[in-house]
């Protein structure tokens, strides 16, 4: 296994608490503790605290992107937009402080749409058109755009998800989860042609 280098153990360690406590936990200060440095030795890797914070957001986007990816290799259009739609939920619930980082939070790098979406800034989001252009292209979903399409799709997901955590469900988790996925079955059932 390869050793990993100074940078690679400060993001190791920025992730796990960022993951567990939120990004109010990483301060240069914990992240040096754990690692094993001095809090000014990360400054010769990354130039502030925000620097750190976006790199972690933006390794757990490719991360996902990756795993996404792998996903979406279904030839049935609606098992492949589901198979995208379900990583989504999985990643909420299993890494709520990233998620809300990545997908709720308001920040000034954060993508924004359309511009930054439909430029293919946006790792993950570009999978899901990918799916939605082709269903269109095969004639199984309605003719659109599919970049509004997954926006919407996208939408409906985060706005299902956020009501969940806000404790807005009286289901536990396997209720909520089958129910996530009967109603964006009901959406993608909608747009079908």
């Amino acid at each position: 296994m390869k050793k990993l280098g100074t940078a690679e153990k400060i993001l190791r360690e920025a992730y796990k608490l960022f993951d567990r406590e939120g990004p109010d936990a990483v301060s240069m200060r914990r992240v040096a503790e754990a690692v094993g440095i001095t809090p000014m030795a990360i400054y010769r890797h990354f130039p502030n605290r925000e620097a750190l914070l976006k790199r972690v957001s933006d390794d757990s986007f490719k991360k996902l992107a990756i795993e996404w990816s792998a996903r979406s290799q279904h030839t049935d259009i609606t098992e492949r937009l589901m198979a995208l739609l379900e990583p989504y939920l999985d990643y909420a619930l299993a890494h709520p402080h990233l998620f809300d980082h990545s997908f709720s939070v308001r920040r000034e790098d954060a993508r924004r749409y359309p511009e930054d979406f439909r430029s293919g800034k946006s790792p993950t989001f570009n999978i899901g058109v990918e799916a939605i252009a082709e269903g269109m292209r095969q004639g199984v979903l309605r003719k659109d755009d599919p970049w509004a399409v997954a926006m919407s799709a996208t939408a409906h997901s985060h706005g299902l998800i956020a009501l969940y955590r806000a404790g807005r469900f009286s289901y536990d988790e396997a209720q909520f989860r089958k129910f996530y996925l009967e109603s964006l079955g009901r959406l993608i059932n909608g747009i079908k042609a």
